[in-house]
């Protein structure tokens, strides 16, 4: 994912030769992106697209952030966990399909209880495992009589105080003991008991035998992997890998007459508020023998007994495109408290968080030569299509400057 222009100042010979070409640089850029994840090198194709001088600077050794793919024998591995694309907007499906051939991955992933295997999202094929129902009328009456059994038992006629009590009232307690409770403390590293209700507003229940996860009519995933999405976008700029903004911008900004800082909105600040919380993410990976390990792409683990919450074997990816490889390549995904150096995943959205977040935004909108952007950039949980959508709604406002 580099390409003539790319300098990585890991190395002295990369920071000699990038301290060379600072000092050879007759003009400003138009545009410094901090961060080469897909909110910045959409912006950055865009603007350059445009006639706009560009410099993208990240501090990680390829481009792509948490898409960046990993090819181990032919086999393109998620590096910073799973990513399957899907949108309802047609205008960003035929923009991802630009980028790079787009395959029709559909994702069905199967949760483990125990010994037993449970159809995701939840559906006919779960309901049938749970209760023996085949309707699903019988489904509908056998989860109401739960919540309502539930509810008699243990309500006090409030609003629910927690996750847990949230929960059981949205969908009965054995499909929340068996597939809720235990991945959803896994994830928080924290008992249901303690968590807000806001973090399940709903729990989505299909009464079909459809066990495709999104309801989205566009889904897939690049052909090999998200790498040549950034090759395309990043194509006509200058990159700069290894490149620690927050440690070298007293020689960066200057280059530019505009910044669209992509990391974290907190750190930009020096932490000056105080710090904002994430959740993180542990992949280990492995390389196995057999041509197929699950037979899945997608294996979610809900029991709080095991560690990890999903195992994913990477080459179902392919839609079949690597059935005859010898080897597999798995990846166990294991949440993680986070904590500087690591790689912070999920924004945690809640009051203190928030309110934290409002005051570093006010502080943002007093900076007009930047623009914060993505998920760290905004401190919200974006899919990759609402990502694209507002790199590209940002580049418009931005390319008139």
């Amino acid at each position: 994912m580099q390409n003539a222009r790319h300098v990585n100042t890991h190395s002295k010979k990369g920071r000699i030769a990038y301290a060379r070409q600072v000092d050879e640089m007759q003009s400003k850029y138009d545009f410094l992106i901090v961060g080469a994840g897909l909110f910045g090198a959409v912006a950055a194709h865009e603007l350059a697209e445009r006639g706009k001088r560009v410099l993208v600077v990240d501090k990680r050794g390829h481009t792509g952030g948490n898409l960046y793919c990993r090819h181990a024998e032919g086999i393109p591995v998620h590096a910073y966990g799973a990513h399957i694309f899907h949108t309802d907007k047609p205008e960003i499906w035929d923009y991802a399909c630009k980028l790079g051939k787009m395959n029709h991955f559909i994702n069905s992933p199967l949760a483990r209880f125990g010994d037993r295997l449970y159809n995701l999202p939840f559906n006919m094929n779960t309901f049938h495992s749970l209760f023996g129902v085949i309707t699903p009328e019988e489904a509908r009456e056998r989860i109401k009589a739960e919540i309502a059994a539930d509810i008699l038992k243990n309500s006090s006629g409030n609003a629910p105080r927690n996750l847990e009590e949230q929960a059981l009232r949205l969908c009965g307690r054995t499909i929340y003991e068996t597939l809720i409770k235990g991945y959803t403390e896994k994830q928080w590293g924290k008992p249901a008991t303690e968590l807000p209700a806001f973090i399940i507003r709903r729990v989505p229940m299909r009464f079909t035998y459809n066990n495709n996860y999104f309801d989205d009519p566009f889904q897939g995933i690049p052909e090999g992997g998200y790498n040549g999405w950034f090759d395309r976008l990043l194509e006509k700029v200058d990159v700069r890998l290894g490149t620690d903004f927050q440690k070298e911008r007293g020689a960066l900004e200057p280059l530019a007459a505009h910044v669209v800082f992509t990391g974290c909105i907190d750190e930009y600040f020096d932490f000056r508020l105080g710090r904002l919380d994430y959740r993180s993410l542990r992949c280990e990976e492995k390389m196995l023998p057999v041509g197929v390990f699950q037979g899945n792409a997608v294996g979610i683990y809900t029991e709080a007994a095991v560690p990890y919450t999903r195992v994913i074997e990477h080459k179902h990816f392919e839609c079949g495109r690597l059935a005859e490889l010898p080897v597999t390549a798995v990846t166990y995904e294991f949440p993680d408290t986070y904590a500087p150096g690591k790689t912070p995943y999920y924004p945690i959205n809640d009051a203190r968080n928030t309110a934290l977040y409002n005051e570093y935004k006010a502080l943002a909108a007093r900076c007009p030569g930047v623009t914060f952007g993505g998920r760290l950039g905004q401190y919200a949980y974006y899919d990759m299509d609402d990502t694209i959508a507002a790199a590209l709604a940002a580049t418009a406002e931005l390319a008139a400057l």
